[in-house]
């Protein structure tokens, strides 16, 4: 990391950040709609945390809450190496004990080393490979490419979670 965060916070999003939020969607993801383990998301339309520093937005991360357990669906720091994707994981960390879950889990595909590395050095681990998920994704999705990062052909899903403890005083 190159800086602390003394300057970055992390709220929940509110109804003024929605259009932007829509923006980073689109410009990250091709579209607000993000499809995980068969099911396609509004991502725009989940519960989302946002990463500020001063009066700028730098960072979001957006959730869904199923019971026991809880979806981190799209993460995104607008300045990397800058400690903001893992101040956000965090936040939705300790909101999904909160909210009694158990496990936080997510999706990524084959391609994307960074996010590999990224999850698996703050604690997460892979639990499953979904084998030509992103195939099938690309079947609700036509925008997902067939080539993702450093010329991966792009197939398959890996399911990264993170198991929670409960925090009793």
């Amino acid at each position: 990391m190159v800086d602390a965060l003394t300057s970055i916070q992390i709220r929940e999003a509110n109804q003024e950040d929605r259009d932007w939020l829509t923006h980073q969607l689109r410009g990250s993801w091709g579209s607000t709609t993000v499809v995980s383990r068969g099911q396609p998301h509004d991502a725009s339309a989940l519960p989302a945390f946002v990463a500020v520093d001063g009066d700028e937005r730098v960072g979001l991360a957006t959730i869904r809450y199923d019971s026991a357990e809880c979806e981190l669906v799209t993460l995104d720091a607008l300045r990397k190496q800058r400690g903001i994707g893992s101040a956000l994981l965090d936040r939705v960390a300790e909101a999904a004990r909160d909210r009694g879950c158990m496990r936080l889990w997510l999706i990524t595909s084959n391609d994307n080393l960074e996010a590999i590395r990224f999850y698996q050095r703050r604690g997460m681990r892979l639990t499953a490979l979904h084998r030509g998920a992103v195939d099938e994704a690309r079947r609700l999705k036509p925008s997902i490419p067939e080539v993702g990062e450093y010329g991966i052909p792009l197939h398959d899903e890996l399911e990264f979670e993170l198991r929670l403890e409960s925090v009793d005083e």
